[in-house]
């Protein structure tokens, strides 16, 4: 469909106003309608969250626990987008099992923002990592070989599933570099993960059921992305741990 022409600017996104017997150019009203909408279209988030937002996260009917602890987590994560910018903590971390609700939240958050006029990238970890791999590559398309300046300098940056990757030096130098330059430039970050943290209350041994006596140890997040960056991560967000719930994408089908 074909967009009209703005009548008061003729297109420009200037218009000319006289006050007090003289004339300059201001914007025109124009240039901000949609403005919401091109910024959605253009932070990646993908087609499955694109609707992501607090008034339709569910809220499980069966486990009244869970269900006042992740209404206390939406009420976090709405105090966190209605007073952004933190300047102490400028980040959000959402920690917990997958399924639980973490992206959808996420989303969310970053939708608000959007709609207060902050920009942001919506960025999977794992294919982040491939994408800043790939931009080594002298063929590579011109998306791939910003991608790493993308995740260092936009406004915000939304990193999903955050340590789904296996470890390397490489990987854990990238990420340590990213954390490190959004956390000492006071640059927001959001992040979800499924690593488990002690600091949260995390266990990082159980006993396993198969065999009696056999002790199971988890990868921690600090074991997944670096101490270093694990540190700075959790220097600068609000972190968030998810309580136990069904799956969540289970529920919404409900």
């Amino acid at each position: 469909m074909t967009e009209s022409v703005c009548e008061k600017c003729g297109g420009t996104g200037w218009k000319i106003q006289e006050r007090e017997g003289l004339s300059g150019a201001e914007r025109c009203e124009c240039v901000f309608v949609g403005r919401t909408r091109r910024m959605e279209e253009s932070s990646r988030v993908p087609p499955l969250y694109r609707n992501a937002s607090l008034d339709n996260f569910v809220l499980p009917k069966d486990n009244p626990t869970a269900g006042r602890g992740l209404a206390q987590v939406m009420t976090t994560v709405s105090s966190f987008a209605r007073n952004f910018p933190d300047e102490k903590r400028p980040g959000l971390l959402l920690i917990g099992e997958p399924g639980c609700g973490k992206t959808h939240l996420a989303v969310a958050a970053l939708r608000l923002l959007i709609a207060r006029g902050f920009e942001g990238l919506f960025f999977d970890y794992q294919n982040l990592l491939d994408r800043i791999r790939a931009g080594y590559d002298a063929a590579a398309g011109a998306s791939d070989r910003e991608a790493y300046r993308f995740a260092l300098d936009t406004e915000i940056l939304l990193l999903d599933d955050l340590g789904a990757h296996r470890v390397n030096d490489w990987v854990e130098d990238t990420v340590t570099s990213i954390i490190t330059h959004r956390c000492n430039n006071r640059k927001p970050l959001i992040a979800t993960t499924n690593l488990p943290d002690p600091e949260v209350g995390d266990q990082l041994a159980s006993r396993g059921t198969a065999i009696a006596g056999k002790v199971e140890y988890r990868i921690s997040l600090a074991e997944r992305i670096g101490e270093r960056a694990r540190s700075r991560l959790f220097e600068m967000c609000k972190v968030i741990r998810m309580p136990g719930v069904e799956d969540y994408r289970l529920r919404k089908v409900r």
